[in-house]
């Protein structure tokens, strides 16, 4: 019998390459996929997405989404998650901790969950009067620093999904055209930098830098200024912001943006 010859590098790299982009289609779809809909997706043929699954359920990272059909995304996602999120703080952790005493501001950290951003860590401000939400609070992407920051990083078409449903105005600042909104995501992709002009609360306003996580999230830094005196250092938050999410990216390994397909 012939012996079999060993995958050669680039294959391999491919096969991974195929196995993250079905986990990727996956991603928000609790109700899971057919073998189908993942295949027009990430555009391979139903049975290359069938071995590629196979392979993903025998480890857990997908199971089976009801009874008949579908797949959907599994325990073992979690349980990573759960071990490099822990990581994930201790790196992120001194660096907002070092940007907060920089700025004498508060600095936060969120993480895009479904169409919201959640507060996942925070640094407080030494200033008396500050802006301070509670960890685990979360908030709308349209109107928020943290929130288009998140959706500057995802792909275009991503962006533009979880800005279908109505844009409710929550100040007489807020942004509620989706055009005007998207033409202003771009702007945040081009400058790294996204502003909350008291869109979100009167009173508060925000600049935000997000970037993509070792596991696929799209997370954000942000940091909260009551108005009164972010017009006056508004101009001096941009640098140091964008040098923290520099730094947390050399650490991670990771990168400012949602990889190209």
């Amino acid at each position: 019998m012939p012996k079999q010859s060993s995958p050669s590098p680039k294959q391999s790299v491919q096969v991974i390459s195929r196995a993250i982009s079905v986990l990727r289609a996956l991603e928000g779809e609790p109700e899971g996929l057919s073998l189908g809909q993942i295949g027009e997706r990430v555009g391979l043929a139903r049975s290359t997405v069938q071995r590629i699954v196979e392979a993903l359920r025998g480890e857990q990272f997908v199971i089976a989404a009801s009874p008949t059909s579908g797949v959907r995304l599994g325990p073992a996602l979690i349980r990573l998650a759960a071990s490099a999120s822990v990581e994930f703080d201790q790196i992120t952790r001194p660096i907002i901790a070092a940007l907060s005493q920089t700025l004498g501001e508060t600095v936060d950290v969120s993480v895009l969950k479904g169409n919201m951003a959640v507060f996942t860590d925070q640094i407080q401000g030494s200033h008396r009067l500050r802006a301070v939400s509670a960890v685990g609070e979360s908030f709308p992407l349209h109107c928020t620093a943290n929130g288009k920051a998140l959706l500057s990083v995802l792909p275009q078409a991503k962006a533009e999904q979880l800005l279908r449903g109505p844009l409710p105005p929550l100040t007489a600042n807020t942004m509620t055209n989706r055009i005007e909104l998207l033409r202003h995501i771009e702007t945040c992709r081009r400058t790294g930098i996204a502003v909350d002009d008291e869109e979100h609360t009167e009173g508060i306003s925000a600049i935000g830098a997000g970037f993509i996580d070792p596991i696929g999230r799209a997370v954000a830094l942000s940091i909260p200024v009551p108005t009164t005196r972010f017009k006056g250092i508004r101009s001096k938050l941009g640098a140091p912001l964008l040098a923290a999410r520099a730094r947390i990216v050399e650490t991670l390994g990771t990168s400012s943006r949602w990889p190209a397909a």
